[in-house]
């Protein structure tokens, strides 16, 4: 353990080195490169891809170290959502981003209410996304969407492309933010906004660009949310603040993004574990919190992006991102009975979190006997510590009601505690380091595209006793995953694409505690573990309008806790059918739209009891579809959302089963002109027929705890442009 620790720090400070050497060294190079002959950038890893008709999502995205790919040449399957539709539909969180996505649910991790997403049936933690492709720096578990320029969603396994997601998610896919930057045209807009409930919004969007062809922009963010919201009695603080800095010469580019989120809920309405049957839902506005439960996080967080073109056919990168968080929270997450009595306890803990995360990588573009090559190579580091404490109520617990809730006195914490809430030992180190080769092939003038690669990653990790601070236990095991991606260009409107890749997330830590009662093994690492998957489909460009077809099979291991004990005891398989559309139908319609079908089988179940049964919270059917239509009166546009969910199994057992759910949104905006100032009104009605349905079952690996939906909610905005 300690010489992997020595290795990866003295690999820490190489990449330090690289990424500050990258800048300064190469800005005289790239200011004065005026008379150099342009170079056009493909599978950067900063220049993105153009918008797509209609401006709602874009022609490609971020493939991991094989950098920025138009969808036409990616063997992958991804969505990815701009800037416009993130404003347009006043999206808070990059959930309300993902809902747009047929693949994508949203459900509620780690037992503090904030977010979690589910891709082609298995969980992504927010902390597992990257930052403008660096891994491990976003805020955990929410993501306030201001910050972004682009959501982009890649779906299915990215062990190579990105290696391994320290968090220990990312499977079925995983998400990478693209930061904002200044446009070409000088930004000064401000924003005021009002949710249902009294939730209030201010926020301002500034950006500037320099220099004598305006290669220099700076752009900041701010965002501030307060009040209660369309839940009762639950009060939310959001304070979110982002500053970017980039340099876009013909050889030289550079970026630099800095970031503050504060977000706390207090009275946060809980999840529910169903004690058997499912109880029937509340209605959508009945808070069931505890009105002394919170949930607390801030984080500081930042990265920086240098790329340098040596030659027309030589490209070198190098990124590093950091950051630093503390997350507090008092909790009493009831389980219920079919007739909605509840028994609770409380549950308080403090995270502290300290992240260093980079990487460095060349590409050079090549001719050999008729067939292109683009070689890639690629070294990355993830590091993390972190402390944490907790402390439990008496698991006796106390009673509540879902349908009539009543307060109780919040009982001491002190019968069950690991480690000092207010001064909490490190309990866990993850120490990655990774190299990795590609090559993306063209045969044929381009018309067949073959990526073939490899990525070696190691994989450190400790865990240690919360009381004292000492090592329990420990690991350093390396793993090597391959990828094979073929793509096939008929014509120029359609592509064929095929992949096989694998996934590798790093070895689970035993919890502490499990339906509440103590893990016996509790503290113990596993080893990594590695899944395969299988992916063909076929994707079309008809100019105004889009879409794909996919076909995918993956296979992961299961842990969960038997007879008191955790272990890697199973095997998961997700096969899945994905049918989406988008773009502009006339040039006053546009659409996001598509079908999964998914089956989640459990194999290798205990005894072989659940062996074929599907998989908890993971819906055979799910639909969504988004409609926006410019209307003849001028300015004024409507848009509609429905998204669909089936049936999901709430046991291993197959023997519950949360009904499916339908979720309808209605918004409109109206942009003109004041005294030469451009203003948008917005409004939006969010769950419109005012549906009390239970949205979601399960997220954290063994659970299956119940998540209510959002009540009717009405949310205004203006936004003036000066």
């Amino acid at each position: 353990m300690n010489n992997s620790l020595n290795r990866t720090s003295s690999f820490k400070l190489a990449l330090v080195i690289s990424a500050i050497t990258l800048s300064p060294s190469l800005l005289a190079q790239g200011a004065a490169s005026s008379e150099m002959e342009e170079i056009i950038v493909t599978g950067s890893q900063v220049a993105l891809p153009e918008a797509f008709s209609g401006g709602q999502v874009a022609r490609g995205g971020r493939a991991g170290m094989l950098g920025n790919l138009d969808m036409m040449e990616s063997p992958f399957a991804s969505s990815n959502f701009t800037e416009d539709l993130i404003r347009q539909q006043q999206a808070v969180s990059v959930a309300d981003v993902m809902q747009n996505d047929p693949v994508v649910r949203v459900a509620k991790g780690f037992g503090n209410f904030q977010e979690l997403y589910m891709i082609r049936g298995f969980p992504v933690y927010s902390d597992d996304m990257t930052y403008n492709g660096v891994f491990g720096i976003l805020p955990r578990q929410f993501v306030a969407a201001e910050i972004a320029e682009r959501v982009e969603v890649f779906r299915g396994a990215s062990a190579f492309l990105n290696g391994a997601a320290p968090g220990g998610s990312s499977l079925g896919g995983s998400v990478n933010l693209v930061p904002k930057r200044a446009d070409v045209l000088d930004l000064n807009r401000v924003t005021v906004g009002l949710e249902s409930g009294g939730q209030r919004q201010l926020a301002a969007d500034v950006s500037r660009r320099f220099g004598s062809n305006g290669e220099t922009g700076v752009r900041g963010n701010i965002v501030s949310r307060d009040g209660e919201t369309s839940v009762n009695d639950q009060e939310r603080e959001l304070t979110a603040m982002s500053l970017g800095m980039d340099h876009q010469g013909e050889r030289l580019r550079l970026s630099a993004d800095m970031g503050y989120q504060d977000h706390r809920i207090d009275s946060p309405r809980p999840s529910v574990t169903p004690n058997g049957e499912i109880p029937a839902a509340p209605s959508a506005d009945t808070n069931f919190a505890q009105p002394w439960t919170f949930t607390d996080e801030e984080q500081f967080f930042g990265a920086a992006r240098g790329e340098y073109d040596i030659n027309q056919n030589l490209r070198a990168w190098a990124a590093i991102g950091a950051r630093q968080g503390e997350e507090r929270n008092r909790l009493a997450n009831p389980n219920a009975a079919v007739d909605g009595t509840t028994s609770a306890y409380r549950f308080d803990n403090v995270r502290e979190d300290d992240i260093l995360s980079g990487e460095v990588g060349m590409r050079a573009d090549l001719d050999y006997r008729g067939v292109s090559h683009a070689v890639t190579v690629t070294a990355s580091s993830f590091s993390l510590e972190s402390r944490n404490a907790y402390a439990f109520s008496n698991f006796s617990g106390f009673a509540g009601d879902l349908y009539d809730p009543f307060t109780v006195d919040a009982p001491d914490a002190d019968f069950f505690v690991g480690g000092s809430m207010s001064a909490p030992y490190i309990t866990e180190k993850v120490d990655n380091e990774g190299f990795a080769v590609a090559d993306m092939m063209g045969f044929l003038d381009d018309q067949v595209l073959v990526t073939v690669g490899a990525r070696w990653q190691d994989i450190a990790t400790a865990s240690f006793d919360y009381n004292s601070g000492t090592e329990l236990s420990s690991y350093d095991e390396s793993r090597v995953t391959p990828v094979l991606g073929v793509v096939y260009k008929p014509s120029e409107t359609v592509s064929l694409y095929a992949n096989y890749i694998e996934g590798l997330l790093p070895g689970e830590i035993a919890p502490a505690n499990s339906g509440g009662a103590p893990v016996l093994n509790a503290g113990e690492v596993f080893d990594p573990y590695q899944s395969e998957q299988f992916e063909m489909g076929v994707k079309g460009d008809f100019g105004s309008v889009g879409g794909s077809i996919s076909f995918y099979q993956t296979s992961k291991p299961s842990s969960y806790v038997e007879n008191n004990v955790f272990g890697t005891y199973g095997e998961q398989e997700n096969r899945g059918l994905e049918i989406s559309a988008f773009g502009e139908i006339t040039p006053d319609v546009r659409i996001i739209a598509g079908y999964t079908r998914l089956e989640a089988e459990q194999q290798r179940t205990e005894n072989g009891q659940f062996d074929g049964n599907t998989a908890v919270g993971a819906p055979e059917n799910q639909s969504n579809i988004n409609v926006e239509w410019d209307t003849p009166v001028a300015g004024l546009t409507l848009e509609g959302r429905m998204v669909n969910t089936g049936s999901q199994y709430a046991d291993a057992a197959n023997t519950v089963e949360l009904e499916s759910w339908q979720r309808f949104d209605l918004g409109l905006r109206y942009a003109r002109r004041f005294n030469e100032k451009p203003v948008t009104f917005r409004a939006r009605l969010r769950n419109a027929t005012d549906e009390d349905q239970w949205v979601s079952v399960g997220g954290f690996p063994g659970s299956n705890y119940l998540v209510l939906g959002e009540p009717r909610t009405l949310v205004m905005s203006a936004s003036v442009d000066f």
